[in-house]
């Protein structure tokens, strides 16, 4: 098994975050009212955010064609 690297939990945290959203959102439709759902959802949003900027700095970078 290999070691995590910061772009694996990257995956997993942006995976997860998305997730949990998407069920927020489902069971705020079917009516069940959740009072911190405005406070979930903004800190999902944010979860995503960080894990994207996780993943695009953590990727090594292709040197330039042609030069």
């Amino acid at each position: 098994m290999q070691d995590w690297d910061l772009t694996s939990v990257g995956f997993v945290l942006i995976g997860s975050s998305i997730t949990v959203a998407g069920s927020i959102i489902g069971v705020m439709l079917l009516g069940v009212p959740i009072p911190l759902a405005p406070f979930l959802l903004l800190t999902t949003a944010v979860l995503v955010v960080l894990s994207a900027a996780l993943i695009v700095f953590s990727m090594p970078k292709s040197p330039p064609i042609g030069g």
